[in-house]
């Protein structure tokens, strides 16, 4: 009885290592054949698996970002996660609206740079930010109907 259970065990185990080089060698060729805007392949899977994604291209890094507002510059920000629900909901009509109304709306990831955000004062994704003359002058927090977003883009983006 003890060998039997020894093999199983055995068997488990090297089940285990192996299934962890097959999604090590899939994330790999992922960040390989795709545009990585986040400089490090020391990304979450839930990022890895968006890099190839339409809707969460238009990456702005915390550097970036910094100093589009140092020099104030205008940008819209959205604030986001991978991981976050509201999100998955929001982003497959917020980033397709701001396409359609020529809005550069640049994403921020937070499960990548969450600490980071928190100098821009984001407590919950989604946020929506729109920086003037290196001040912010409005935000849409939570998850909002379509037209709420277009509203916003109007009113502070397109004025």
């Amino acid at each position: 009885m003890g060998k039997k259970m020894l093999i199983i065990i055995g068997a488990i185990v090297v089940l285990f290592v192996a299934l962890y080089f097959v999604i090590d060698y899939k994330n790999n060729q992922a960040l390989e054949s795709s545009e990585n805007p986040y400089g490090t392949n020391n990304l979450d899977q839930a990022t890895i698996d968006q890099l190839d994604e339409p809707l969460y291209q238009n990456q702005i890094l915390p550097d970036e970002l910094n100093e589009k507002i140092s020099n104030g510059e205008e940008v819209t920000v959205y604030f986001y996660s991978p991981t976050c629900v509201y999100c998955q909901n929001t982003t497959p009509y917020l980033a397709p609206l701001a396409e359609d109304m020529d809005v550069d709306m640049k994403k921020f990831n937070l499960l990548e740079f969450g600490q980071q955000g928190i100098a821009y004062g984001i407590e919950s994704t989604p946020t929506l930010v729109h920086y003037e003359n290196g001040e912010e002058v409005s935000r849409l927090v939570g998850q909002y109907p379509e037209e709420e977003y277009e509203a916003f883009f109007d009113e502070y983006v397109l004025n």
